[in-house]
């Protein structure tokens, strides 16, 4: 059973890091000081829930946190700074800030440093989220302590839910797109303009024109996609906004 620490004061570490090609730190104030940062900890880099799930739905959601005062997502793993920077640059998550707690001692501090010698991994973070209002720990939303990695209440989603439950959520847009496409262009203009973010899909570098056909039922780019409804084209996005 771990404690929850709400009320109390994160620990004040300093953080050894890369930041452009040279060494550099982050200490307590520079995160948290006279700040509302959202901290979520996980076992390690390029490991398969964190990568697939937990990190990519924080970056996912980190314009709505921005809305709603949040002024830092804060992603903390017992991994070295070239890790860190590594595992940020492969996941494109621009939006958080990957903080590497190479020796533990923020982790330990926190009385969440576990012991995962068993598959090789030594000392790591148990897997947990929190919210911190100047250095002051307001909610923890801790993994049961359960066999394995649980990964049922430190998501992005309940975090969310507990700062704005009213808060509204990111629309997800994906575009099937081919170099020298015209009306792609056009298309995420489009989409620029009405101030979504878009995850753009490639043909011959992300995915293939087989799978487009297999989902659009089309040949022709792009092809768009808007919460899980299937758009079109250009013109039908057009129609979309008119």
């Amino acid at each position: 059973m771990f404690n929850d620490i709400s009320g109390q004061k994160v620990p004040a570490v300093t953080f050894p890091i890369i930041a452009d090609d040279a060494w550099s730190s982050r200490n307590y104030d520079d995160i948290f000081a006279n700040k509302t940062v959202v901290v979520f900890s996980l076992p390690g880099a390029f490991t398969p829930t964190c990568s697939s799930s937990h990190l990519p739905r924080y970056n996912e959601l980190a314009p709505t946190f921005f809305a709603n005062g949040i002024d830092e997502i804060i992603c903390v793993s017992v991994n070295d700074t070239f890790v860190m920077n590594a595992w940020a640059k492969d996941q494109d998550a621009d939006k958080i800030s990957f903080i590497p707690d190479g020796n533990g001692e923020f982790t330990q501090g926190m009385g969440l440093l576990v012991n995962k010698a068993e598959i090789g991994f030594g000392k790591r973070s148990w897997r947990y989220a929190m919210l911190v209002k100047n250095g002051i720990i307001e909610k923890m939303f801790i993994e049961a302590d359960l066999p394995g990695d649980p990964f049922e209440v430190s998501d992005a989603d309940t975090m969310l839910n507990f700062i704005n439950p009213e808060a509204a959520q990111s629309t997800e847009v994906a575009i099937f797109t081919k170099h020298g496409c015209s009306h792609c262009t056009k298309a995420k203009a489009l989409l620029t303009a009405q101030g979504l973010q878009y995850e753009e899909l490639v043909l011959g570098e992300d995915t293939t024109i087989t799978a487009m056909r297999a989902i659009s039922n089309a040949d022709t780019t792009p092809q768009i996609f808007i919460d899980g409804k299937y758009i079109g084209g250009n013109d039908e996005l057009v129609k979309y906004f008119s």
